[in-house]
């Protein structure tokens, strides 16, 4: 039996923040969350290993559902060497659950990249664990394509995603398309049949189309603001749609370049308190430096740590990490630190119906925790209980 008492942290829970906190975790499990007063230690074992927080904070790992790669690897490879690298080095950073995102490709490249990663999540996973995929295009507009090849897009093919269902049945959580196409509103609700979080996306879908959409199951928006039909007082487009529907969510790359703060203070007071999740959209230059790199078979160049496409200069995804994310939302838009946690955990979590186990510090969770210094650097972090060892 493996056994961790973390004491003295200042716990973010659902309920509130704990200033004086101890919880206890038996085999990656938590198993109870106290004030530090209330805490008996004979209730943990003479083997257990107690760690000071020192008045750190005690995060929930964070959930990343878009992020397309890191450290030089890209989930497009999804080689098992290319999996280990991208979610080791998220979980360096803070993540701890993610799904692997792919990019508008051809039907049998992403074929590959679902067996691949079908393969890897049978077995044990080291570091940040694949929850499922992320299917970003080839289902959305050549008007709004942002960093991803428009020659390879094209309207819904429900078979495609049908085969792949009963091939890999749960492995496709999340899908992004745009719900104006030809066949848009009967794959959503295919997906929606399914268990299928349906997000709009690369889209120049109007306010009415995504009405339209979210009648018939449409939930969620990727990257909102960017590679969608913005807001005109008139029509108020994809991005007046998302703001003002509550049933739907929506993403934001917090990294300073994507999406001016004021803006992410409006979505942020559109959405409170469940309906807004921080993603990175990282590419594999993540935690690299400038330079020449690629993305979906396109040349991307960073510089200063943007992302463009080398031709065009598309913004091409980004180098953010979930904790940088975390801090930009606390120092630049003006978010507590308990808002910010449920953003980048709780509310990936609900949107992929895993609150039961992640996203929270609650007895019965899963161990997926990070401690925090209070200037937001990360000290340690634990999957299922054991500590990422860096």
């Amino acid at each position: 039996m493996s056994e961790l008492v973390i004491t003295g942290a200042k716990i973010v829970t659902e309920q509130g923040v704990i200033e004086q906190g101890v919880v206890h975790i038996i085999d990656g499990v938590i198993a109870s969350v106290q004030i530090s007063s209330q805490w008996d230690p004979s209730a943990a074992g003479p083997a257990a290993e107690v760690i000071d927080a020192r008045g750190s904070w005690l995060l929930p790992g964070f959930i990343d559902v878009h992020v397309h790669g890191g450290y030089g690897a890209d989930f497009m490879d999804a080689s098992p060497e290319t999996l280990d690298t991208i979610t080791r080095f998220h979980a360096l950073n803070g993540t701890t659950s993610m799904l692997a995102t792919t990019m508008t490709a051809t039907r049998d490249d992403i074929d590959r990249v679902l067996g691949e990663v079908n393969r890897y999540m049978q077995e044990p996973m080291p570091y940040a664990q694949l929850v499922g995929v992320h299917m970003e295009g080839p289902f959305i507009s050549p008007k709004w394509a942002g960093a991803q090849d428009p020659k390879l897009m094209l309207p819904p093919q429900l078979s495609w995603l049908q085969d792949w269902h009963e091939r890999y049945p749960q492995l496709v959580k999340q899908l992004t398309l745009a719900p104006e196409g030809e066949g848009g509103l009967e794959t959503i609700a295919w997906l929606r049949d399914r268990g299928i979080v349906a997000s709009c996306g690369h889209t120049d879908a109007s306010y009415a189309d995504i009405q339209s959409a979210a009648d018939a199951g449409l939930s969620h928006a990727v990257h909102t603001f960017n590679a969608m039909k913005p807001l005109h007082h008139r029509e108020p487009g994809t991005v007046g749609a998302v703001l003002t529907d509550d049933r739907i969510s929506g993403e934001v790359i917090a990294d300073g370049h994507h999406v001016h703060p004021a803006a992410i203070r409006l979505l942020v007071k559109a959405k409170q308190p469940h309906g807004l999740l921080l993603i990175t959209d990282a590419m594999s230059a993540a935690g690299l430096g400038n330079g020449q790199y690629e993305l979906g078979g396109q040349a991307v160049t960073v510089q200063s740590g943007v992302a463009r496409l080398t031709e065009g200069g598309a913004l091409a995804g980004s180098t953010l990490t979930m904790i940088d994310a975390l801090r930009y939302m606390v120092r630049e838009v003006g978010v507590s630190v308990e808002d910010a946690s449920r953003f980048a955990s709780g509310n990936p979590a609900r949107l992929l119906q895993l609150q039961a186990s992640h996203g929270s510090i609650a007895q019965g969770k899963q161990a997926d925790l990070l401690l925090v210094s209070p200037e937001l650097d990360i000290e340690h972090v634990w999957i299922r209980g054991k500590e990422l060892q860096a």
